[in-house]
């Protein structure tokens, strides 16, 4: 008996149709090889492996398969032969040569012909060798791994925190940035932003309705804002709307915004009462209805400017000083009426103001002012002669052009306002010294004065009383233009006592060449005197080479129209400016101790013989100790620096020019280029004087001739201090050294006199 099994036969049946129905057999065939190829690329398709079905129980492989693998039968189906799996039924029949030769397949679903396989026997299916299936095994990606996306910082960052990025670029920077999108408009525009809007920067440059939107989208977080010279707000429905969406401001410039409605500036001013600084100079619409409203709309206000306001009189001032209460700073320039004294009289009673602008109000007279100050009828000390009120605490105070003052109502002023800090006295011509000799007296505090256009002052009120006030060290500003009494015996003591100048206006006056070289001496000294206490508070090391850095303007001196100046006197301060200053280290102290040779010569020294009582012998040892010589060196040194402090002039046209140039090379460094171009100019009008002079040719060489031969020695001169310059550029890369001789030879070598700038 065969014990090997038997190759399942195809049911006749199956067999019979497709003998007799070839043609449609094949035709069917086709279709079925078409969809099964489709059905594996669906399969094989990664985004399907989430709604693939579960594997079957039967297959033998793992992982993901597709449908040439995997069964489509249900994966609990029962076997047709009532055994576990077709896999165990198959292995337990052994294995043939049949068998083994020919690859065998899983079930197929019921109902569904597989092409080139024959299913007449359930028992297994086996594929035919002429119907080879090719199938393509595909791996999907797992659905839990997602793609990594692009992180963006910006949308992710909270709002305040790019907002307050925002907060870093200027206005201008700010409106570019707003096209970039709509949410960079809406974040550009954002109200805290604009918390501070000064168009007075940009107001040229940008249209009235950008300048309006910005203002209306800020809104009520403006809270300084600034349209001085904004005339694109002259319409009154864009001033409308800005008066409408400004509702807490604190401070408020509207200078130069003539056409300014009054209604229009009446509703700012009721919406906004935390109003602290308000600038309303040059308004048409500025009445004293307005001032009225101002009184009783803004309590915390300090500053009020309505200078040249003119449908305005000092009533309405008198009103809001009343109703001020935190009032300082009151700016009435060009107001009429101050002639009345119950104005005054406010003001003296209140006594809040430090700053008092009054330039230019014609009414105001002596008696008003002397009420402004010690009030009506005040009682007078009898030793002293000044009435006895409480001192003012006015810290600047302008009364230029107020032509009706005289000598007596400024002397009201004298031992009254001792926190005096500015004063201007500019064009009131009456003055004389007997007016500010008190004052200069009893300010200590002074720091600018304004005198110009004072004819009537003399020389000894600027060397007796100023060099001599108190406020002498530390005054700042001068200013005594046109005041044609003056000259050097006045101004020569204000030089050397008043150290802290940093600004002289000097023109129209009889000045000389002397108070140049006072003035150039003065600066010199002063930055000299602070490169010392610089270098005393470095250590030992550092004060070997210290470093400084490059020079700056320290004073400026303006001498317009001055018939005593010659060209002499500007070479002077040119000169100082580049010449190097010699600063003295701090004195160091060594200590050294010789020791004894057997050459040395025995000198005198103390005794120093000690005797001690030794008890085990009962004997007396004494003891003598001599001490080694020591000398003590002090050693001072010296070393060159550059200047630190210059001097900027502002002289005749003719020599300007030269002057700027020079002082652009010094605030450089060039300092050897600065000191060829003074040559250089100074050869130039030395040889334009000459030619004035006049003389025959050969005169007019030998002087230049000399006055080469009298450069050259005093260069030579100069040689010693040019050999202590260490011809070289310094830590900083800036070259202060010596001509040298090769530069005095190729200056004599060009030959012609002539000037560059010039």
């Amino acid at each position: 008996m065969d014990l090997q099994p038997s190759r399942p036969s195809t049911p006749r049946s199956a067999g019979n149709g497709a003998l007799e129905n070839g043609e449609g057999s094949r035709e069917k065939s086709k279709g079925r090889q078409k969809l099964l190829r489709g059905l594996q690329r669906i399969s094989s398709s990664p985004a399907l492996a989430p709604f693939q079905r579960q594997r079957s129980s039967s297959s033998p492989y793992h992982g993901h398969g597709t449908l040439s693998c995997v069964s489509l039968a249900a994966p609990n189906a029962p076997s047709p032969f009532g055994q576990a799996s077709i896999s165990s039924s198959y292995f337990s029949h052994g294995a043939s040569s049949a068998s083994s030769s020919v690859p065998s397949t899983a079930p197929t679903t019921p109902g569904l012909d597989t092409p080139g396989c024959n299913v007449s026997d359930p028992m297994l299916a086996v594929r035919k060798v002429g119907h080879p299936i090719h199938t393509t095994t595909s791996i999907a990606l797992p659905h839990h791994k997602k793609k990594l996306t692009a992180f963006n910082l910006w949308a992710n960052m909270p709002h305040e925190i790019r907002i307050h990025i925002l907060s870093f670029l200027s206005p201008k920077e700010l409106v570019r940035a707003s096209r970039v999108s709509k949410e960079f408009y809406d974040m550009c525009y954002d109200g805290q932003l604009w918390t501070r809007c000064d168009a007075s920067e940009f107001y040229q440059q940008i249209p009235a309705e950008a300048l309006a939107q910005i203002i209306v989208s800020a809104g009520s977080f403006i809270r300084d804002l600034n349209l001085r010279g904004c005339v694109q707000l002259e319409h009154h429905r864009r001033a409308e709307m800005v008066v409408k969406a400004s509702r807490n401001l604190v401070n408020a410039t509207l200078e130069g915004c003539r056409n300014l409605q009054r209604q229009t500036l009446h509703d700012l001013i009721k919406r906004n009462n935390r109003l602290v600084n308000l600038n309303l100079t040059g308004l048409p619409a500025v009445c004293n209805t307005t001032l009225r409203l101002i009184a009783e709309s803004c309590p915390q206000l300090e500053m009020l400017n309505v200078s040249w306001c003119t449908h305005m009189d000092a009533k309405a001032i008198q009103i809001v000083v009343e109703g001020c209460p935190k009032l300082k700073d009151l700016r009435v320039g060009e107001v009429k009426g101050f002639k009345d004294l119950e104005v005054a009289k406010s003001i003296f009673t209140t006594n809040n103001l430090e700053r008092l602008v009054l330039a230019g109000c014609e009414d105001l007279s002596d008696a008003a002012l002397q009420v402004m100050m010690h009030g009506v009828d005040p009682e007078i000390d009898v030793l002293t002669n000044t009435p006895v009120v409480p001192p003012r605490k006015l810290r600047h105070l302008d009364l230029s052009r107020c032509h009706r003052l005289t000598s007596q109502g400024v002397q009201a002023l004298g031992h009254l306002v001792p926190e005096l800090e500015g004063l201007i006295l500019s064009g009131i011509t009456t003055l004389t010294d007997s007016a500010l000799e008190p004052i200069l007296a009893s300010t200590p505090r002074l720091t600018h004065l304004e005198l110009e256009d004072l004819e009537e002052l003399t020389n000894s009120l600027l060397s007796e009383h100023l060099a001599k006030a108190p406020c002498a060290s530390k005054l700042e500003h001068l200013s005594i233009g046109y005041c044609g009494n003056l000259g050097d015996t006045g101004l020569l003591p204000v030089f050397r006592a008043c150290t802290s100048l940093r600004s002289v206006i000097m023109d129209n006056t009889r000045i000389s060449d002397l108070v140049l070289a006072e003035a150039a001496s003065m600066v010199r000294q002063r930055a000299m005197d602070a490169k010392r206490r610089a270098v005393s508070s470095l250590n030992p090391q550092q004060q070997q080479s210290p470093n400084s850095g490059l020079p700056n303007v320290t004073l400026h001196l303006t001498i317009y129209d001055c018939g005593n100046v010659t060209w002499t006197g500007i070479r002077e301060v040119l000169s100082r400016n580049t010449e190097p200053m010699k600063i003295s280290v701090p004195p160091t102290t060594t200590t050294t101790t010789n020791t004894s040779t057997p050459n040395s010569i025995p000198t005198e020294q103390p005794d120093l013989t000690t005797s001690i009582f030794d008890t085990k012998s009962d004997a007396v040892v004494t003891t003598t100790q001599i001490p080694l010589p020591t000398s003590t060196t002090t050693t001072t040194t010296a070393h060159l620096s550059p200047p630190t402090e210059t001097i900027a002039l502002k002289c005749y046209y003719g020599w300007q020019q030269t002057v700027d140039e020079h002082t652009k090379r010094v605030l450089r460094g060039a300092f050897p280029s600065a000191r060829r171009l003074e040559a250089k100019w100074a050869q130039y009008m030395q040889a334009e004087e000459e030619e004035r002079a006049g003389g025959d040719g050969a005169g007019r060489r030998r002087r230049r001739r000399r006055a080469r031969e009298a450069a050259m020695v005093h260069a030579d001169e100069e040689e010693g201090v040019g050999r202590m310059r260490v011809d070289r550029d310094d830590e900083d890369g800036r070259q202060w050294g010596g001509a040298g001789v090769g530069a005095r030879r190729r200056e004599r070598g060009r030959g012609t006199v002539s000037c560059v700038v010039m």
